[in-house]
């Protein structure tokens, strides 16, 4: 199944999320059973060697991949698709022409700039074409500030934009609170996403902290779901095992 096709599909897809390096760790989450596997190079402790092999560990496993590049950085977002990947999530779009220079890199002329050069992503495709590459790659866009937010409906307008994925903890500093905030308006404003994009055709995603808002944003209508990342789930665990063996 193609990462497309995860995104939208009749059920929410819910995703895996590396930021610990290593390729073992990368097949351990695409195991699990998620719909989708996302490689962090912002966030993740994460290099290109090592999101090459991780992408090249997620394929093993046949779940489709996407990497959240550092930045809204074409040479980023290129280098991430020859190496295979599905898709690109980009951080701290702002604006329907920061939405547009992201779309651009994703796509081959005469949809964008993306410089020819599939490297790994066209191997064992002997009908890989820019047209193929075109419909295929996924352009996830982030919007996490305010200015965003009140420009959603236009970066959703723009061509090429498959998904808006929201970072909570970001637009909630940019709301003036923690970034782990349970305020009532930051709950209001983010509930309103997703039909603004179902509105234009695009997927609504959102990064979940724990199994507790997996559930309450999947309620709200977002379907491309990011459960917390393999460093949460690994920490969460040791944690409680310390504590209940010092009870």
């Amino acid at each position: 199944m193609s990462l497309r096709e995860a995104l939208n599909g009749t059920k929410p897809a819910v995703g895996g999320w590396c930021v610990i390096p290593g390729s073992f760790t990368a097949e351990l989450v695409a195991s699990a059973g998620f719909d989708w596997v996302c490689v962090d190079v912002q966030h993740g402790l994460i290099g290109y060697q090592e999101m090459l092999a991780m992408l090249q560990a997620i394929a093993v496993v046949g779940v489709p991949s996407i990497v959240r590049v550092p930045w809204n950085d074409p040479g980023w977002i290129m280098k991430a698709l020859d190496a295979g990947a599905g898709g690109v999530i980009v951080p701290m779009v702002n604006s329907p022409a920061e939405a547009a220079a992201a779309v651009g890199a994703c796509r081959y002329p005469p949809d964008g700039y993306r410089s020819w050069g599939p490297t790994r992503a066209s191997l064992g495709a002997p009908d890989y074409s820019p047209q193929l590459a075109n419909r295929s790659v996924i352009c996830a866009v982030m919007v996490e500030t305010v200015a965003a937010l009140e420009q959603l409906a236009e970066i959703v307008s723009v061509p090429g934009v498959d998904a808006v994925f929201i970072g909570p903890s970001d637009f909630a500093l940019s709301m003036g609170f923690g970034p782990r905030t349970d305020e009532p308006e930051h709950r209001r404003v983010l509930e309103g996403v997703p039909a603004v994009c179902r509105d234009h055709g695009v997927v609504a995603g959102i990064a979940c902290g724990s199994a507790e808002l997996l559930a309450r944003w999947r309620q709200a209508g977002y379907t491309m779901l990011a459960a917390p990342s393999d460093m949460v789930v690994l920490r969460r665990a040791a944690a409680e095992m310390v504590e209940t063996l010092r009870r």
